[in-house]
């Protein structure tokens, strides 16, 4: 699979908060850092950080640009050059605008979900899906997860992730890692 025409996009907006409301979240350090790092290590094509929210979108340009052109870049390039696949954006179709121009040909949307939906389907499934779809966004939700109308709109649906017991509410960097392994790695 090349995963070089994969892209993450991390939506702050439309998301549920905890009692069922759709919010707008908040952008978060450790959710810029430890995405890009695995995108990074999975080869990805880019991490979309998605709020069309002004003031969160300066914020999180600041913290990007200490990273890649501040002291931060000095003190770990490392950091940087995972932090350089972030692109900061107000609304899905921009991500969509940015992945057709960069490969020619409209990408698929795929999203996630912690919560069982009809139609959504299993890894090997999406794995398949995935490797014929050309250019592909993988859409996580923030707060309490995407909306249904959201996720109605996609074009593949993927199973939520199980553990062992009843609960199940991963945060979206664990799940982003969990998803990316089971998708692109190569073990059996």
């Amino acid at each position: 699979m090349d995963s070089g025409k994969i892209y993450i996009a991390l939506l702050h907006h439309p998301v549920y908060n905890k009692s069922g409301v759709v919010v707008t979240t908040a952008i978060t350090n450790l959710d810029l850092h430890d995405i890009a790092r695995v995108s990074r290590t999975y080869s990805l094509g880019g991490y979309f950080v998605v709020n069309p929210m002004p003031a969160q979108r300066e914020l999180a340009g600041r913290i990007l640009k200490h990273w890649l052109t501040g002291f931060g870049a000095e003190y770990n390039p490392n950091r940087g050059e995972a932090l350089g696949l972030i692109r900061v954006v107000g609304e899905l179709d921009e991500v969509r605008a940015e992945v057709e121009r960069i490969h020619g040909v409209a990408p698929k949307v795929v999203v996630t979900s912690a919560k069982t939906s009809e139609g959504s389907v299993g890894y090997a499934e999406a794995r398949q899906a995935i490797e014929g779809y050309g250019p592909c966004i993988i859409a996580f939700g923030t707060g309490w997860g995407l909306t249904e109308d959201f996720i109605a709109g996609a074009d593949l649906l993927i199973k939520p992730i199980e553990g062992g017991g009843e609960y199940n509410h991963l945060p979206v960097r664990a799940a982003v890692a969990i998803i990316l392994d089971r998708l692109l790695s190569d073990r059996a």
